[in-house]
């Protein structure tokens, strides 16, 4: 089986769960004899574009011209069974499935998020859930409140390519939703059932868990959504040391307030942006990972990680956050500190006897021996039909 896995990466220097989702996927696919052709523009190299192309960077949402004629020429050449399409966005877009679909190839998309709808893909405004848009033609809500990075042309332009890509959307021959909340929104946007099936992301197996640390890891993008302002709130509850030490990794807007808690307590940690091993070694040395978003997080890989290396998760109730977690390899609680700051008393005390179930949760339900399967029988299904 050939598949062309087309997708466009996010900003090395911001961290992307959906970058390392779609690196782990490629590997998995290969290591179980399935040839992948990658099909991947990032934008990081939006700078070094000739300037013809700069030029028409503006329309790509709607229309990227390059990517379609490198696309065609792929196709023509490989000769593949099936296009599965990631991120779109802004070099590669929605077009794509078109393009495909032209020379006969079904493709596969996997939803990371709310993006059909919602300019920002987030649902989140402003420092809290919108769905202003959800139902509309075009999302001039959008517009108005300069949702697509902070501009009102910009999110003019995404929200013109979000309608007029309803029909490509809705041609899409088989949606991979990474929870039951992705589904959900799937069938709200007129997918039928039939087309649709919950395959959550997995990451390779790290191997046996070290022993238990102390104390807890927040890594995350810095940003109002990701709840650090909620995190802190509640930490600030507690005397300082009663909860051993909260870490936080990452960057963002929001990295004044983590210098600044830091700076006030000593059982607060700011490590700034960690690599992968960086990530392990504080992930190892923590008893409990902290993922406390107050949008709805469609699939936080730092959830994965954490029930991989046996580490339990305490979350908020909100996107696939409690899909994840379950009812055994963690704590779920209301995005409120008032639910948060006593679950952080319980997490602590409870981290040890919960860790081997977050483990057993993982291998159970997100190793690549029982995703990577079921991924293989998404493509071999749409070429029986």
């Amino acid at each position: 089986m050939k598949v062309v896995v087309a997708h466009n990466r996010y900003r090395e220097a911001m961290p992307s769960g959906e970058n390392v989702i779609v690196d782990t996927e490629i590997a998995q696919l290969r290591e179980a004899g399935v040839e992948v052709l990658p099909f991947q523009r990032s934008s990081d190299s939006i700078g070094d574009l000739p300037l013809a192309e700069k030029a028409l960077l503006p329309l790509s949402p709607i229309y990227g011209r390059a990517a379609q004629r490198d696309l065609a020429e792929l196709l023509t050449a490989e000769r593949p069974d099936v296009l599965h399409l990631h991120n779109p966005y802004p070099l590669l877009s929605p077009w794509v499935v078109r393009t495909a679909h032209a020379y006969g190839v079904p493709v596969v998309q996997t939803v990371h998020n709310y993006r059909q709808v919602c300019s920002s893909g987030l649902y989140f405004r402003d420092g809290h859930n919108c769905q202003d848009c959800r139902g509309k033609l075009v999302g001039w809500p959008a517009v108005k409140h300069k949702c697509y990075r902070g501009s009102a042309a910009q999110s003019a332009l995404m929200a013109t390519t979000l309608a007029v890509h309803r029909p490509t959307w809705r041609s899409v021959d088989r949606f991979v939703a990474l929870t039951d909340r992705i589904a959900a929104h799937l069938r709200d946007y007129g997918i039928p059932d039939d087309r649709i099936v919950v395959k959550p992301n997995g990451l390779p197996d790290p191997g046996e868990p070290t022993p238990s640390g102390d104390g807890f890891l927040y890594g995350a993008r810095l940003s109002p959504e990701k709840g650090l302002g909620l995190l802190v709130e509640a930490w600030r509850r507690h005397p300082e040391g009663s909860l051993g030490t909260l870490r936080i990794a990452g960057d963002g807007e929001l990295r004044p307030l983590a210098e600044q808690v830091a700076a006030e307590r000593t059982d607060v940690e700011y490590l700034g942006i960690l690599d992968r091993e960086g990530m392990r070694k504080v992930r190892d040395a923590s008893a409990v990972v902290i993922a406390t978003p107050t949008w709805n997080d469609v699939l936080p890989t730092v959830i994965l990680e954490a029930m991989a290396a046996g580490r339990p998760v305490l979350g908020t109730a909100v996107g696939g956050i409690p899909y994840l977690v379950g009812e055994d390899a963690g704590w779920v609680v209301a995005p409120e500190a008032d639910a948060l700051a006593p679950a952080l008393v319980r997490a602590r005390a409870e981290a040890a006897a919960v860790a081997p179930a977050a483990r057993a949760r993982y291998q159970r339900l997100f190793h690549p021996e029982v995703l990577t399967p079921k991924l293989i029988g998404i493509y071999q299904g749409l070429l029986r039909g």
